[in-house]
């Protein structure tokens, strides 16, 4: 891997791409940009008669080469993006329904269909990943976060290690991705301790967001090619073992943003948030537990959030036998609740979870969850010095309660500072900050091009694929675009 080695810092390194992240999705991208190719396997058919009989017209060709806005047609899925529906179909059939049907592709390196890139990443190879600590088991099944050409089972038998309700933990599931890098040689592509700063057009004086361009060389007719965005400069620092920061420079063709979601935690905004007690982050709870500073003997903890991430406090907080007030915005019956679209046998400790907070509501006895009390629709309306928290219901009444730890878990938006107005203007609605749930970057869904940046892609959470069997998708889409876009660069049509 390249973690030692040092970026030019006087913009003389220019790379076809640049991948910002190295998350799954930019392990991804980086497999199929070195030539890792799918095709339709001879010995496997799609159980999808129409999609088989697609594939079967041109089985010679592989799924990079192929038309995917025709392949898509008709697919249906949990993704918004065709791409990410056609791969998802193509990689695990019938997946949503719990059915282990093969893969009808089989993978072949063709080294010569490599592009050039680099993966920037301000860790190590699988991101976020890294940094999920604790024993709670991950959403997905094992086989829905793995990358094509390796088996997660597989994997996780050479390790001795078994799954769970085919479910694993994140520590699992870094040391995967970060092993596929090496199985798969694509250390070449990697370069850890990275960190972007700044990103915008070679000889622009801001950052992203102009239309500069420069013209392609002149066809043996006369006429010229068609006229193509300028370079990207990239800036950012690498970070040596010793904690010192070296500036780099480089330029790029085409720049991949696979930053992920988890950079940034979402705050509420109210007096008080940044008081030391306060914090955005599960794993000061887990370290608060672990070193005996919360026990059962401490004020209650204040959770607020609704989601999975509060759900995973509220355990360990309670494994731990730490009392616990947990606030959140909507009522438990909401059919948006992430635990009302969850299936029960799957997700037993949710379940859990969602019956602590529909059996013992305010104003209720304590029931079998003792030191667990619920408060549904009520939000925050201030933290005080004194470890006091005012609480608000839906009906106006506010409540102080005073609180040891209080952690605001409402979710996390990608860090995009790099980028001008932080890429709000590269958003679905380009008034509103950019958000993967709620307003994601806005792109071409056959390619994964931005609309208003030329050569700029986006992949992953950034463009509301928040789950590692759709980010997959995006990596086709990227491959396919670039791949053809070369072809015409050799052969213009005229």
């Amino acid at each position: 891997m390249l973690e030692d080695r040092v970026l030019p810092d006087d913009g003389s390194l220019t790379i076809p791409v640049l991948v910002v992240g190295n998350g799954p999705s930019g392990i991804c991208l980086s497999y199929l940009l070195s030539g890792y190719r799918p095709y339709l396997s001879p010995l496997a058919s799609h159980p999808n008669p129409i999609l088989q009989r697609k594939l079967e017209e041109n089985r010679h060709l592989s799924i990079v080469d192929q038309d995917l806005e025709w392949l898509s047609e008709g697919l249906e899925g949990r993704s918004s993006n065709p791409v990410a529906v056609l791969f998802d179909t193509l990689l695990l059939p019938d997946g949503d329904y719990g059915l282990d049907h093969t893969s009808p592709l089989w993978w072949r390196l063709e080294a010569a269909q490599s592009i050039s890139h680099l993966v920037l990443g301000t860790g190590l190879p699988g991101g976020s990943w890294h940094d999920m600590e604790g024993s709670m088991l991950t959403l997905s099944f094992g086989n829905w976060m793995e990358l094509p050409g390796l088996k997660m089972k597989d994997w996780v038998s050479e390790k001795r290690r078994s799954l769970r309700n085919d479910r694993v933990l994140p520590a699992e599931v870094a040391a995967y991705y970060q092993n596929f890098v090496g199985e798969m040689g694509l250390e070449k592509n990697f370069v850890s301790s990275s960190c972007v700063t700044a990103l915008r057009r070679a000889g622009s004086e801001g950052e992203v967001g102009g239309e500069r361009c420069v013209t392609r060389e002149s066809r043996e007719d006369g006429t010229c090619c068609q006229a193509a965005p300028s370079l990207w400069e990239v800036q950012g620092y690498q970070t040596s073992r010793d904690g010192s920061r070296t500036p780099f420079l480089i330029r790029a063709e085409n720049v991949v943003l696979a930053t992920g979601t988890h950079d940034e935690p979402v705050r509420l905004g109210v007096e008080g948030e940044d008081l030391p007690y306060v914090c955005h982050s599960i794993s000061e709870l887990e370290v608060a537990v672990a070193q005996g500073r919360l026990n059962q003997f401490s004020d209650p903890v204040l959770i607020v959030g609704a989601g999975l991430t509060a759900a995973d406090a509220i355990l360990c907080a309670h494994h731990g036998s730490v009392p616990v007030l947990h606030a959140f915005r909507c009522s438990v019956t909401d059919p948006n609740l992430i635990f009302n679209q969850l299936p029960k046998v799957l997700y037993p400790e949710y379940h859990k979870v969602h019956q602590m907070m529909s059996q013992q509501c305010v104003g209720e006895e304590p029931t079998s969850y003792r030191g667990y009390t619920s408060l549904p629709q009520h939000r925050v309306r201030s933290f005080q010095p004194d470890r006091k928290c005012i609480l608000e219901s839906w009906d106006k009444v506010q409540t102080g309660v005073s609180v040891s730890m209080a952690l605001v878990l409402i979710g996390t938006n990608p860090r995009l500072s790099f980028l001008r107005d932080n890429g709000v203007y590269l958003g679905l609605d380009p008034k509103l900050p950019i958000s993967c749930r709620y307003n994601p970057l806005h792109i071409h869904p056959y390619t994964y091009e931005l609309v208003q940046e030329p050569t700029l892609f986006a992949m992953g959470p950034l463009v509301g694929d928040n789950f590692v069997r759709f980010v997959k998708g995006g990596a086709l889409a990227i491959t396919s675009c670039l791949v053809k876009r070369h072809k015409e660069q050799w052969f213009p049509t005229n």
